[in-house]
């Protein structure tokens, strides 16, 4: 499974106002709970927050991939959110957060979701990605800078 199979353009998000890390994780639990009708929003959050607890998902850079296992989750999905102003992730760096990739799995996706997290993690780890991505001027061309990012990386493998 490849992240442009789990990532809609529809769960692209663009300018999402930031707050903190608990109201940024909030807002796409609710986000996504009203997407797929058979995730509750709290169960989301509730899930995301206790991953957090285990260490930030703050991998550096202005990047945090937030994930979580939910047994409510038929199959992987993704979602991404730039953020209006970046917030403090407890990031690994330090630096705060304005770039999101979020991955939800089932429970028993386990080899799923170490290889999806490794692809975002080799996507959001490429400087001009980043970039592009900050400099994007609606969802749209943050769907298309994805894409072409997640092409790249799939003709590497």
């Amino acid at each position: 499974m490849t992240l442009d199979q789990i990532l809609p353009s529809d769960r692209i998000l663009f300018d999402v106002e930031g707050g903190s890390k608990k109201r940024v994780l909030e807002f796409f639990s609710g986000f996504i709970s009203q997407n797929i009708p058979s995730l509750d929003s709290q169960e989301v959050f509730s899930r995301l927050i206790s991953r957090e607890r285990l260490g930030s998902t703050g991998v550096g850079n202005g990047v945090a991939i937030p994930h979580a296992r939910n047994s409510h989750c038929r199959q992987p999905l993704a979602g991404f959110m730039r953020l209006q102003q970046a917030v403090d992730f407890d990031a690994i760096d330090g630096e705060p957060v304005d770039l999101l990739f979020v991955l939800l799995v089932p429970e028993a996706a386990e080899d799923t979701h170490l290889s999806l997290l490794a692809q975002i993690a080799e996507v959001m780890n490429a400087a001009e990605t980043r970039q592009a991505l900050r400099n994007a001027q609606d969802e749209h061309e943050l769907h298309d800078i994805l894409m072409q990012a997640i092409s790249q990386l799939s003709t590497r493998v």
